[in-house]
Formats: C-alpha cells, structure tokens, sequence
C-alpha cells in the first residue's frame, strides 16, 4: 500500500517515478495475506451464524478432510481484482513499474536485478523505502516442518486442524484463533505478555478476553514456548513446566522489516535488529532525500497509516504544498470475532494525561439494530472530556465496530462535542444509534458528578462483570477523578 500510493501520489504532481517490485505480483501483503484472512473470516462468521439452524436442503458441517484452501473459494477473485486496480492505478499515473530486487549502489542510485533481465541502474532525486515486513521466525521453531507456520504461511495449510496451539496474543494471534474456533478448531492461544492486547482500552480488553474464552479459547498469558518436539502431533514444553500437544502450530510473535537485501550500507543508511528504519516526522531517514514508509517503519503497520505516511512523504519530499502531515488521528481495527476498534484517548491514558473526563456506554442489546442480528455481547464506549464535554475517544467491540469507530474519528478529529450527537437523528434502527445514548450515558455520569463535586467513574471491572449478569450496575465504590 505504501508503495502504489507514494508512487501514484508523486506521479499525480508531475514526477517522474519507478517503482521496484521484487515479487511477480502487486500488491504486497494485502494481496498476499490480508484479503485472503478477512476471505476466510467471513466464511468462519457465515458457518457459525447457521451452524444450530436447520435449513432444508443445506449442508453447512465442515468437512472432516477440508483444508483451509476450501474456505477460500471467494479469495482468488477478490485478489485479482485488487492486483489489477493496483496495476491500474499505477500504469494511469505513469509509474514505470520495474520487476527485480532493488539495491542501493549509492545514496542516489539503485541496481534493480532480476533472473531473467539484465541489472537496470535507476537514479533519483528523491528514494522511498516502502518494501513492507515478514513474520518473525523465533529460533525454537522449525518452519521447515509441515505443520509450523507463521501467520503468512497458515492461508497455504494442507489440512483443516483439529487441535491449534497460536503462539502470540497480539492483533493477527487473536484473529486467527477466534476464526478456528469458530471453525471447530480446539485453539490454545499463548502469549508471553501478561497484559493482553495493552493498547486497547483495559475494559475493551477484558471483554474481548472473555469472549475468545466463551468460543472455548484456552488462553494462557505470560507463558513462553521452550522448545517444541518432532511432529505432527507438536509437543510444546512451556515455560512453566506444562506441555501442550497440538496438531498445527502458528507463530504470530512480530514481524521483521524486507531490508535485508537493500544493501542500505551503500546509501549511508542502517536498520534495527528487527531490520526497521527510523525515520523523522517527515518520513525522512538519515539521508534526508530517502524516505521511509509502512511497514519497514514500524508500529503502527497498518494499511491505512502506510498509505497516508507514503503520501506525505512524498508531498514534503517535493514540497508540494499539499498533504502537509499524517493524520494525528488513528483509528485501529482487529478482525477478531467479534470485533472490536479505536480512536482517540483510552480510560487508561486519560488518566496519565491527567484530563478530567467521564465515560459514557452503550450496548448493543440495549439497540434494537443490535437486538435483530442477535449480538448480545457488543457495545460502544466513549470517552468525554469532562469540563467541554468535547469527545476525545471511542472504543467499540461487536458486530461493525471497525465500519462505525468512524463516526467517533470524524467527532474527534472535528472538536465535536456531545452536542453533535444528541442533535444527530440517526436511521432506525441502526447500530449508529449507539452513539447517541452513549452520549446520554456520559451526560447522565456527568450530572452525577456535578452534584457531588467531581466527575464519576464507574470501576470497568465491575460495570463488566454486572452488566453481563444483566443486573443494574450500582458498585459498591465509585472510582472518582477530581
């Protein structure tokens, strides 16, 4: 994504641009892994939405020798098509497209080398780095062995698993593992943090944490994978003395930078031991005229932050005067079943920060849009500046969280207040409604707060713990920032 979009982005201003693509397709890892999970996932979410009801003449049981291939028949289609708008998208902007493996002859020079082509030197005023990342292979692993995957190689599995150990609980680990357990896969999901998933709002957290336990996830944190015996069936020696016996094994422990190859020496450049560039707010490397984005940079390595860093690279690289910076603003998704997504401030940080501020909540079964798809589980949370009332985060988990965190970005990135939403009139019924008796939920908290003198907080833990025994909450304390 960095690559096409920084391209086309140059292209559009009148450059003059080559693009390097060393494998026979474009793309990058859209095409290759993220289009072929979201495939899978939502074949996971139709089998397991009709997997008690009884339609005539349907047969929905998985096969006992399906692989993961037959849960695909939608990718190859879907992936052509992508590959293509990219090919277009690049050829109606005139980007000369050279296939091979770039690498740096000097700080303004690049060798493009292909098998079949002789070496092509390119020259240029401007170089952006955007050759994206790998999954990282931990060394107790043999990758070699059928049966170990990391999270790229798993879409190419020859059998559908009967038992899954997924060895780190970060965004991909969990994905993957509420997808096979709803494909009747008994999943353990290990992960070396005790925090799970640090990043997200703690309440958000907890929640999702209990849902991937309900799917019958064996979830076992700050635990390490040892060493791992001949297979399959794997043996896995944890850390803490227990073994774990699994038919397939998926590692999703990071992923490392494509810049090995790059000979980035060459252009007075260097990369981190997880083969990362550091760059400026600009994008800039320690050659000022080389840029950097995507991936190859770092967190947060997503699709969408890849193409708008590529894009203002390039528009500050030539000082175009147009996109000046990347957005402030970033909204994250995880494709976890259910879902969940976020932007803006947590509970968490607002209280580092130091900003007063008051929660409001909504849940979906409270909705009647929420009530028709049956999710029972889902709801929206947003987080209020206490003294303006001006909305400064929303975090959501359930059906169409990653559609709808939308709304709350645009609030946010516009100073919206609560008073956008209350005068808002939604569809009905609509999940999108949510939004407006969270509002009501922070507006009723901050008149709590006003008549005792500060804003209320109730204890996520509790609110958690109650509201899913369907009971009113009322905690026996109230946690209270001045």
């Amino acid at each position: 994504p960095a690559g096409e979009k920084g391209a086309a982005q140059a292209a559009y201003f009148g450059k003059k641009v080559a693009l390097v693509e060393r494998t026979p397709t474009l793309g990058g890892a859209v095409a290759d892994t993220s289009i072929p999970f979201k495939a899978l996932r939502e074949t996971a979410l139709y089998l397991a939405g009709f997997r008690t009801r009884n339609l005539h003449g349907v047969d929905l049981q998985v096969k006992e020798r399906a692989t993961l291939r037959d849960f695909l028949s939608q990718e190859h289609s879907i992936v052509r098509d992508y590959r293509f708008k990219v090919a277009a998208n690049l050829d109606h902007h005139d980007v000369d497209v050279f296939p091979g493996q770039a690498s740096f002859v000097d700080a303004h020079t690049v060798k493009v080398e292909h098998l079949r082509r002789p070496p092509t030197l390119l020259s240029a005023d401007v170089i952006l780095i955007a050759c994206g990342s790998r999954p990282y292979h931990p060394p107790q692993f043999d990758f070699d062995c059928q049966g170990i995957y990391d999270s790229n190689g798993f879409m190419r599995a020859n059998c559908m698993p009967k038992t899954l150990a997924v060895v780190g609980a970060g965004p991909i680990g969990c994905e993957y593992a509420s997808i096979m357990a709803l494909l009747g896969c008994s999943v353990t999901l290990i992960d070396a943090n005790d925090a799970f998933l640090p990043f997200l709002d703690s309440e958000v957290a907890t929640l999702l944490q209990q849902s991937l336990i309900e799917t019958g996830i064996d979830l076992l944190p700050a635990t390490r994978v040892e060493r791992v015996s001949d297979g399959p069936p794997f043996t896995l020696a944890l850390d803490s003395g227990r073994e774990l016996k699994a038919d397939t094994i998926v590692v999703a422990t990071g992923r490392i930078g494509n810049t090995d190859g790059l000979a980035l020496e060459n252009a007075g450049l260097a990369a981190d031991a997880r083969g990362l560039l550091a760059v400026n707010q600009s994008f800039q490397t320690a050659q000022p005229h080389i840029r950097a984005a995507g991936d190859v940079i770092g967190f947060p390595a997503l699709a969408s932050s890849s193409m708008e860093q590529a894009r203002v690279a390039m528009v500050d690289a030539f000082d175009l005067k147009y996109k000046q910076r990347a957005a402030k603003l970033m909204p994250y998704g995880i494709y976890t079943i259910p879902e969940c997504s976020m932007v803006g401030e947590t509970e968490d940080s607002a209280q580092r920060k130091g900003i007063p501020y008051v929660v409001g909540r909504a849940r979906y079964r409270h909705n009647a849009r929420g009530g028709v798809i049956g999710d029972d589980a889902g709801f929206l949370k947003l987080v209020y500046r206490a003294d303006d009332m001006q909305l400064i985060g929303a975090h959501m988990l359930g059906e169409q969280a990653i559609e709808l965190i939308n709304i709350g970005l645009l609030s946010i990135q516009t100073n919206g207040t609560f008073q956008a939403f209350i005068d808002a009139c939604f569809n009905f019924p609509s999940l999108a409604e949510l939004y407006k008796y969270a509002t009501y939920d922070a507006m009723k908290r901050k008149q709590q707060g006003r008549e005792q003198g500060c804003v209320v907080q109730l204890d996520p833990a509790r609110v958690a713990h109650e509201d899913r025994l369907g009971g009113r909450v009322v905690p026996a304390a109230e946690r209270a920032l001045a």
